[in-house]
């Protein structure tokens, strides 16, 4: 999910949206294939527990202010390891400018942010960070512009969309610049998103896009659209795809989901991609419920929202041996749990059918702010399978607050800088021996 900071009104706007938007991740798992495949066998979580190294890496990171136009908060938190080494990790909205030791204005013992001239930092929609391997960031990649720092993506032009529209990174993946070639290239999936009232009070949704950066320079080399259902009269029809990208075989299996207004969850869905051809938007097949089709409108969903089951916007998949593994924000659940709780699914295939929601993660968060009507609030859990080892594997979520009726959460995430950074958690699965 994608936390918006700074456009809350009410609170019941905000939980929706931000429940609309929270991620989600399941656990997939494959049958027995025959051969040297691995077996499917029913996965669940059988252990988690804070991983506090990379959590400090990030906070050490952006409370340096050797540098006040770099990263000092931000959510998404996906990531992918580059050829060199490296690994870029890809945030959403962003904040930069400077850090303050404690206390903040407020007279709270937190590091607070504000910019060099004692002005209000402001929010740009995107970067990219550089770590070196084990998850050391070094290095914030925007746009430095006249202006001022914009986000490395820029926004979309008005000729392609309608003002003030904007561009999220989500999934991506380093793959031949086309089938067969020896030189590779980085895809990062985008989500065009435009400003909204109501339940679209983080962005109303528009299209997926793919953008192609060169490697190892990582310089933008063209964006193309895919998967566009963009003619959708309802944008909570609207499947935004990239929340997820798995390779497997001859494919890359990009998962997206819908957002509708009236439910708490949202749907999953599937798409695959020849190796290769991600910006190709000739190349993509979507999943229907019976086969792979060309035509993004007959799409079906491959895990519905009903009962307790369903998805956010943004869901991670990863495979475990044989196993696909999706965690999610128990959005459906009810009880609080959609801004609190993971759960997970499990399936046999990368198009279902999924089994859960089975077990659950309540992630560790900081305390409300003193003396507010503002809450905590923990969402878009994101898996980093490259950094996966004995101890599990890695597990990102993002944590934000909700501001008090009527009002932006700017505020309180500028008075405590800890609560906009990611966070994260060690995660063992198991073989289930019920199912």
């Amino acid at each position: 999910m994608r936390s918006p900071v700074g456009r809350v009104s009410r609170r019941t706007a905000v939980l929706a949206a931000l429940l609309a938007a929270a991620v989600v991740t399941a656990v997939l798992v494959t049958v027995p294939t025959g051969g040297n495949a691995a077996p499917c066998t029913a996965r669940k979580i059988a252990s988690w527990a804070p991983d506090s190294r990379f959590t400090r890496a990030f906070a050490r990171y952006g409370d340096d202010n050797s540098r006040l136009d770099d990263w000092t908060g931000g959510d998404g938190t996906h990531s992918v390891r580059l050829p060199d080494g490296r690994t870029l990790w890809l945030f959403s909205d962003t904040f930069l400018d400077r850090v303050q030791p404690p206390p903040n204005p407020k007279g709270q013992p937190h590091s607070w942010r504000a910019r060099a001239d004692g002005g209000t930092p402001g929010l740009i929609r995107n970067s990219l960070v550089l770590s070196r391997s084990p998850g050391r960031p070094y290095d914030t990649l925007i746009r430095r512009t006249p202006a001022g720092p914009a986000g490395y993506f820029p926004d979309p032009p008005r000729s392609q969309g309608p003002a003030g529209a904007w561009r999220w990174p989500v999934a991506a993946r380093v793959e031949p610049r086309a089938p067969g070639s020896s030189a590779r290239v980085l895809r990062v999936l985008l989500w065009n998103r435009a400003p909204g009232e109501g339940p679209w009070l983080f962005g109303e949704p528009r299209i997926t896009e793919v953008a192609t950066l060169s490697l190892p320079g990582l310089r933008p080399a063209g964006v193309s659209t895919v998967g566009d259902r963009s003619p959708a009269a309802d944008p909570g029809a609207r499947v935004l795809y990239g929340t997820a990208a798995v390779p497997y075989g001859r494919h890359t299996y990009v998962y997206g989901n819908d957002a509708p207004t009236d439910r708490p969850a949202g749907q999953a869905y599937v798409a695959r991609v020849p190796t290769g051809r991600l910006a190709d938007p000739r190349a993509w097949r979507y999943w229907d419920g019976h086969g792979w089709r060309a035509d993004p409108e007959r799409a079906a969903p491959v895990l519905r929202n009903e009962g307790r089951r369903g998805v956010g916007s943004a869901y991670t998949v990863v495979r475990d041996g044989g196993t696909w593994v999706l965690f999610t924000m128990d959005a459906a659940g009810g009880g609080g749990h959609g801004l609190a709780t993971f759960t997970s699914y499990w399936s046999c295939s990368a198009r279902g059918p999924w089994h859960g929601p089975n077990g659950a993660v309540t992630p560790p968060r900081p305390p409300d702010p003193a003396g507010s009507a503002e809450r905590t609030a923990v969402y878009n859990p994101q898996a980093h399978p490259e950094f996966t080892d004995r101890s599990g594997l890695l597990l990102s979520y993002d944590v934000n607050t909700l501001g008090p009726p009527g009002t932006a959460a700017t505020g309180a995430v500028n008075d405590d800088v800890s609560l906009y950074r990611p966070r994260f958690l060690r995660v063992r699965l198991t073989t289930d021996p019920g199912r």
